[in-house]
């Protein structure tokens, strides 16, 4: 194990990396409302508590005995108004398994942004997490329920070419925006919103303190829900983490283009891919060169109903694709095997993964919600200067900033607190994790939050856009349970390493 190159006087940064022999990669609220409606709570049967604007129902899960609350929290879509339309947030509560829960239950939040946690409540199901802690799901404003900002034309899956062209189009996100407009103000649904609508669930349900935890946006949604309400958190934890500094999507294509050199490094340190594929990185090239000066024709198998159809690949489609495919650290390691398949002339394998990717991407999010949130917290901070200087040196360029810049020209502005972009620096204890492949939110961004958290630790481990495992949860248990980076044991990580290569068809 080594010290980071980042001099954090207080903060704490450990890297656990893989050595490479020879190629180096969202209007505050009223308090004194939220707390007289917390006095007119009452008792909902076995814990927790309800207001009028909370709706649950407790049922046992079939053979465990275990109780889950699910339902809807009621808010304002104008919070500063505190009138007009109420939207309502779904919520799940998987209840503690123990018979004397903790009183500080967690709260996770989805990445996207756009994704709605709630649809994860199966995988939450058994967490760890839910051995002495309620875990409270909450989808938040604009991923779901009556209030989900979503634009379905963007995931066709009767045009798959469609998941094969960019993502931004103006005239689909026109048509997105016109139809949205009618049932919703699109000015309200800031991450900064968002936080509030979780402060007043946490206040409705009479939990003190909470335990949150964040991967990718959702790290960028723990950061400013600490920022507003940091007296409330005991413990965050952070995966794939997107600060402010994070001007999303600026920083896609670089990020990418680190990670895919990085990645081609580490296969050459591997024996085993070495020898199957010695000229990896001149073979991306040459795949490059031959797809920017004429798109492939390629036959793949429709998504759902798995008949042969033809697709057109291009360069950018390409590009795209694989970065996406690099975001699961199991299919990032079949990359070497899909592009030398592709530099040998069979498309196929890398244009079914990317379709796969891309179509599993487009399909969990709800692009109006992520617009809504993109245009005013990240893309109004990116100038011409930043693009030409940062995305289009890069093998993926500057089109993709481009184009989702030209939608926010069209998109409504979400309201913001004049200090939105400033770094968040709370004493919150804070436990960060980043992947060291990771070709969207890699280490240097889980250093640059931490710096900023005197109570913290960083641990960059083997993998790609959100890590785990047994080692990390190991990490995790002894940081819910003691409050504190201090002391902890994280000596599994010097052990980790990466996951083995796909080297043939069978693997």
């Amino acid at each position: 194990m080594r010290k980071s190159s980042f001099s954090f006087p207080i903060s704490k940064t450990l890297v656990i990396a893989v050595i490479v022999l020879s190629v180096l990669p969202l209007v505050g609220c009223n308090r004194a409302a939220e707390e007289s409606e917390s006095r007119e709570s009452s008792v909902l049967t076995g814990s927790p508590r309800q207001n009028s604007r909370l709706d649950l129902r407790t049922e046992e899960e079939p053979g465990t005995g275990l109780r889950i609350s699910r339902g809807t929290f009621a808010v304002h879509e104008d919070r500063e108004a505190r009138s007009g339309r109420m939207i309502h947030l779904g919520v799940v509560i998987l209840h503690a398994k123990g018979p004397n829960p903790k009183p500080d239950p967690v709260f996770p939040f989805a990445g996207g942004p756009g994704r709605d946690v709630t649809t994860s409540e199966d995988a939450y199901r058994d967490s760890w997490m839910r051995d002495e802690r309620d875990i409270v799901l909450v989808a938040q404003r604009g991923t779901g329920g009556d209030n989900k900002l979503d634009c379905p034309k963007a995931a066709d899956d009767g045009n798959i070419q469609g998941y094969l062209e960019p993502l931004f189009r103006t005239g689909l996100f026109r048509d997105c925006r016109e139809e949205l407009s009618k049932k919703f103000d699109l000015t309200k649904y800031s991450t900064e919103l968002a936080a509030d609508d979780v402060n007043d669930l946490r206040r409705a349900l009479g939990y003190d303190t909470i335990n949150i935890t964040g991967g990718s946006y959702g790290t960028r949604m723990a950061l400013v829900y600490m920022r507003r309400h940091p007296e409330t958190v005991r413990t965050a934890v952070l995966n794939g983490v997107a600060p402010i500094a994070f001007r999303n999507p600026l920083y896609h294509a670089p990020n990418f283009h680190e990670a895919i050199r990085a990645l081609f490094a580490e296969c050459a340190n591997d024996p085993e891919c070495r020898a199957a594929f010695p000229h990896l990185e001149d073979e991306y090239l040459a795949i490059l060169h031959r797809l920017e000066q004429e798109p492939a024709e390629v036959t793949v198998a429709h998504p759902v109903t798995h008949q042969p159809v033809g697709v057109r690949l291009s360069k950018e489609a390409f590009l795209e694709g694989l970065r996406v495919s690099m975001y699961g650290g199991s299919r990032s390691r079949d990359v070497p095997y899909v592009l030398h398949r592709a530099f040998e002339g069979e498309l196929r394998p890398f244009a079914e993964l990317a379709l796969e990717s891309e179509r599993g991407l487009r399909k969990i999010l709800a692009l109006g919600m992520l617009l809504c949130v993109t245009c005013a917290e990240d893309l109004d901070r990116i100038t011409e200067e930043d693009i030409v200087a940062i995305a289009a040196p890069t093998d993926a360029g500057d089109a993709r900033v481009r184009e989702q810049k030209a939608v926010c020209e069209l998109w409504p502005r979400s309201d913001l607190d004049p200090g939105y972009g400033e770094p968040v620096s709370v004493k919150v204890p804070t436990l960060l994790f980043s992947g060291n492949l990771d070709p969207v939110t890699p280490p240097k961004w889980g250093a640059e939050t931490a710096s900023h958290f005197p109570r913290s630790l960083h641990l960059i481990v083997p993998g790609s856009h959100g890590v785990g495992g047994s080692c990390l949860t190991s990490i995790h248990k002894a940081f819910l349970e003691s409050g504190s980076v201090d002391g902890l044991d994280v000596s599994c990580t010097e052990s980790l390493g990466p996951r083995k290569f796909r080297i043939s068809a069978g693997r």
